[in-house]
């Protein structure tokens, strides 16, 4: 399952919630009838969307069985989901953040840096959690630094700034 967004309060006293989101299409995936998924008590249970409005760039949603706000209160914090095969079909040249878990990161001369181990941050500021062979690197996804990005190959390479590697070096 791939994350859309992360619920984050509840929302009035009618057991709507505000959600962060985690997804380039918020009107596809935030619409009345639509189904979310979310992990509670180590099982997935689906959501259906009963209302949807946007305040200031976030969805404000009520989801059927939650009326009350303590019941939308319990909900705060869970993670929105969604099958992978139910997601759109990108353009060439993009990816969804989970097809990076996985990948070998590597440096323009082919130094491995480590492997991705998730995807940390918003829509507009995403880092690369990297299992290193010294530890954890976290790695900026932005365009100046993972300069290419191939999900289907499982292959990031990174043209890092001087020091970045070195920042989570353990000091002997």
């Amino acid at each position: 399952m791939a994350g859309v967004g992360r619920i984050v309060r509840a929302h009035g006293i009618r057991g709507q919630v505000i959600v962060n989101l985690d997804t380039d299409f918020p009107e596809e995936r935030f619409r009345p009838g639509a189904e979310l998924f979310i992990e509670r008590n180590g099982e997935v249970q689906a959501l259906t969307l009963t209302s949807v409005r946007f305040h200031r760039n976030r969805p404000v949603v009520g989801i059927a069985g939650v009326e009350t706000m303590s019941a939308a209160e319990a909900l705060a914090g869970r993670e929105l989901r969604v099958p992978v095969d139910r997601l759109a079909p990108l353009p060439g040249g993009t990816f969804y953040r989970h097809d990076l878990v996985g990948c070998r990161v590597e440096t323009p001369s082919g130094e491995v840096v480590g492997t991705v181990e998730k995807v940390e941050g918003t829509l507009s500021g995403s880092r690369l959690v990297v299992a290193a062979t010294r530890g954890e690197v976290l790695i900026p996804l932005v365009a100046e630094i993972c300069i290419a990005v191939d999900p289907k190959a499982k292959r990031i390479v990174i043209d890092p700034p001087e020091g970045l590697l070195d920042v989570n070096r353990v000091i002997e």
